[in-house]
């Protein structure tokens, strides 16, 4: 591995990095509807050309706590979208900021054992500055049963989108 090209983000102070590959874009934070009884990750849905798409939270999946002073900072938080194909099958993941798209070489590289992250969510650590950024797996950030779980809630939400749509 020369090099590698990753999106580097922030989750509660907690610097956290995507390959650039699994990043489709970043948005910011659109208004959210949140149907009753969401589990706690999940921060709700929005429309994206038609298509209902959920967005996760990363603290809550992560355990982590955001101060008092981040609690109003909605306004300057971002999606970033994640998932193949169209937007069907898309997910927004939602993190304080993001920070840099950095190229990094293997020397800033060093490999994480997967037995030592739940369900292999940090597959490496990368040195960026003076700092660690944790790089994370796409496809390990749920398990797959969230997976499942969030596939279901997604056809719900789906569902509920194209009862008001207008036909054209």
């Amino acid at each position: 591995m020369a090099s590698l090209q990753i999106i580097i983000f922030d989750v509660c102070g907690t610097a956290c990095a995507l390959h650039r590959s699994a990043v489709r874009e970043f948005l910011p934070l659109p208004r959210l509807w949140r149907p009753p009884a969401l589990p706690r990750p999940v921060a709700g849905f929005f429309n994206l050309g038609g298509d209902a798409v959920p967005v996760l939270r990363l603290d809550v999946l992560f355990g982590l706590q955001a101060g008092e002073e981040d609690r109003d900072a909605d306004l300057y938080r971002h999606l970033i979208l994640i998932g193949t194909g169209g937007t069907a099958g898309a997910t927004a993941l939602l993190v304080d900021r993001v920070l840099d798209v950095a190229t990094v070489n293997a020397r800033q590289v060093s490999d994480v054992p997967q037995a030592e992250t739940l369900n292999g969510c940090v597959e490496a650590e990368v040195t960026w500055g003076d700092r660690l950024v944790h790089l994370l797996s796409a496809e390990r950030i749920l398990l797959t049963e969230e997976q499942q779980a969030l596939a279901e809630l997604g056809r719900h939400a789906q569902s509920r989108l194209d009862e008001w749509a207008v036909p054209a």
